[in-house]
């Protein structure tokens, strides 16, 4: 599974630095034809009866120019690692969604299981809300929690600098390539951070920090984590997109109130009035979040120490191999004599694509299932 997890890896890589082949064309790929290493190497007829889908037929005439190997020695040269939904160390809140990244980039370190929260706001923020980021910061992260945000100016830079003066954990999640931090002033932070966390990204290497990143950035903000906190928001303010994704993916939303007469305080006081919860301190936040408020000691472990991790009960702390378990068994219940496509299988089980697809190849492996042409399963009757 190992070896086949790293050329999966490659090829998903390898599809990413195509024109054209996004985070969403690359599910695509991966749920037609079972992994992105089967989709790399399929043939020319394969694609031509697959050819309703103009994009795809692209990647025919590009791909013999590219070496995945290549492009993995070319990551290790430049200190990115990649990491796959189904791996351990993906964030595991982001990886339940349907619309997870088939890839992440990132440098530093992504412990398994980690509990996240996300707390952004304005770029133009005030002393006031400087402050207000990093008190919540620190009080939040000296509690074992990851502090997620984007490393921009103003509210997300106090966030980051608040956990890491706590001795915490953050993640920096970019609108860029690892390699073009954004903004420029935030170089030394970065930096920090890979230190004590981890710089991700959705983008290869070389894409520049263009507008139409930074919503697609703040969905994996709020994906990875239990909740989010804005502080400080003009009435237009993008860390209302992150607000409405969060809501879209069912986390708790939270603002912190700030001064009548400030700009800043008009975004936070509207979504307080539309149901927010108030954030004053980390009480606040630690009683709404029920899965944390439902664990008593209030310090989070990380899931390696069986000791405590075991009273523990929550997605982010079952196992790889409970998971699997899971998928493999809803799989089996789904199949029968009749042939099933990869795409119904993957809408009927709620797994995410990449899950589904390597557990079909793990149960194929096994005996239980036979793949038909076509991206169709069947079980195999045992006598």
């Amino acid at each position: 599974m190992e070896k086949f997890i790293e050329s999966e890896k490659q090829s998903r890589a390898a599809f990413r630095t195509l024109p054209g082949i996004g985070s969403r064309r690359l599910r695509i790929l991966i749920a037609h034809f079972g992994s992105a290493q089967a989709a790399w190497t399929a043939s020319v007829e394969e694609y031509l009866a697959w050819g309703k889908v103009p994009w795809a037929l692209n990647i025919l005439s590009r791909r013999k120019e590219i070496d995945p190997a290549l492009i993995k020695e070319s990551l290790d040269l430049q200190g990115i690692s990649t990491v796959l939904p189904e791996e351990e160390n993906y964030p595991c809140l982001l990886a339940e969604l349907v619309d997870a990244p088939p890839i992440l980039y990132y440098k530093g370190l992504l412990r398994p299981n980690k509990e996240a929260l996300a707390i952004v706001g304005s770029r133009r923020a005030t002393a006031y809300g400087r402050a207000a980021a990093g008190f919540l910061s620190r009080e939040i992260a000296a509690k074992g929690i990851v502090i997620v945000s984007g490393l921009a100016r103003g509210i997300d830079t106090a966030a980051h600098e608040g956990a890491l003066a706590a001795n915490g954990e953050t993640w920096a999640f970019l609108g860029s390539g690892l390699d073009r931090i954004y903004p420029a002033e935030n170089k030394k932070l970065a930096q920090t951070i890979i230190e004590n966390g981890a710089l991700i990204s959705e983008f290869i290497p070389g894409s520049a920090p263009e507008g139409r990143h930074f919503p697609a950035r703040n969905r994996l903000i709020s994906g990875c984590s239990r909740g989010v906190v804005v502080i400080e928001a003009a009435s237009k303010s993008g860390a209302l997109i992150t607000v409405d994704f969060a809501l879209e993916q069912g986390r708790e939303v939270f603002a912190v109130p700030g001064p009548i007469f400030s700009e800043m305080s008009k975004g936070t006081h509207y979504l307080l009035r539309s149901g927010a919860k108030i954030a004053e301190g980390a009480e606040d936040i630690w009683a709404e979040i029920s899965w944390w408020s439902n664990y008593s000691s209030g310090q989070f472990v990380n899931k390696n120490d069986k000791k405590t991790a075991g009273n523990i009960k929550g997605t982010c702390v079952d196992s790889r191999e409970t998971v699997d378990q899971e998928i493999s068994s809803a799989i089996l219940n789904l199949l029968s004599d009749i042939p099933l496509h990869i795409d119904q299988i993957v809408l009927q089980c709620n797994y995410s694509a990449g899950h589904i697809a390597l557990n079909l190849l793990e149960l194929q492996l096994q005996g239980e299932i036979e793949q038909l042409p076509g991206q169709y399963y069947v079980l195999v009757r045992k006598c």
